[in-house]
């Protein structure tokens, strides 16, 4: 699995590959298809990983890998929206706070140099999106993981209706709230989205991504592991 993440990663420091030219090209004309392929691929490892560290094993019955990378793949797109959406309307909610000029913060936010003023626009940007699209997201991903298991982990089961009211009644909410968006929220995806936004446009969506495999990795480890 490491050497899989490895080959996956790769070709984005091996400049002589010609692969990061064409990334950049790619994400800049198809952003949603390029975030869907992203998070299908290395929020699915995450959650593989994640599975390895708590079971000993890489996949396992109903676990269902490719439903996963299905859904990974549409919340990637939805969360790649998010993030145009709040890094656009942020700068417009602090100028009518009169914090500065919408020119000026919109001018601080783009620009390459890392500033003080950069930071805490990023900073602002996260807090919101996290607060206001981040629970919405966890606890739909939550039940769509529940769905792919009380369905056989198939693809056949993914399309079928989700059980909605069977789901929220069986749903963890102790764990959802009170680990999920009570916890991983405010300590791990404040920060970790504050320097997603700082970083150059074309890199933040598979940052994003990534901090997928980071926070499943986390959330393993602090849930200990049965081998």
């Amino acid at each position: 699995m490491i050497a899989c993440v490895a080959a996956v990663l790769a070709p984005f420091f091996i400049p002589a590959t010609g692969f990061f030219d064409w990334f950049n090209h790619a994400t800049a004309t198809h952003p949603y298809i390029m975030a869907f392929f992203k998070f299908a691929i290395l929020a699915t490892l995450g959650e593989m990983l994640a599975l390895r560290i708590r079971e000993g094993v890489y996949n396992k019955k109903g676990f269902g890998i490719v439903p996963r990378m299905m859904v990974w793949g549409f919340l990637g797109m939805c969360i790649a929206m998010a993030m145009v959406i709040f890094k656009s309307g942020v700068p417009v909610f602090l100028a009518s706070l009169g914090i500065s000029d919408l020119p000026t913060i919109q001018a601080t936010f783009a620009a390459p140099q890392l500033t003080w003023g950069k930071v805490g626009i990023a900073f602002a940007v996260s807090v919101l999106m996290n607060s206001i699209f981040a629970p919405v997201m966890m606890t739909f991903h939550k039940c769509t993981d529940m769905h792919i298991t009380m369905n056989g982990g198939t693809v056949a089961g993914l399309l079928k209706p989700m059980k909605m009211r069977q789901i929220f009644n069986t749903l963890n909410w102790d764990a959802q709230w009170n680990i999920v968006i009570k916890k991983t929220i405010p300590l791990f995806w404040f920060p970790a989205h504050t320097i997603t936004f700082i970083l150059p446009a074309n890199l933040q969506v598979l940052f994003a991504a990534l901090l997928g495999v980071a926070l499943g990795l986390i959330l393993a480890l602090a849930g200990g592991s049965k081998k």
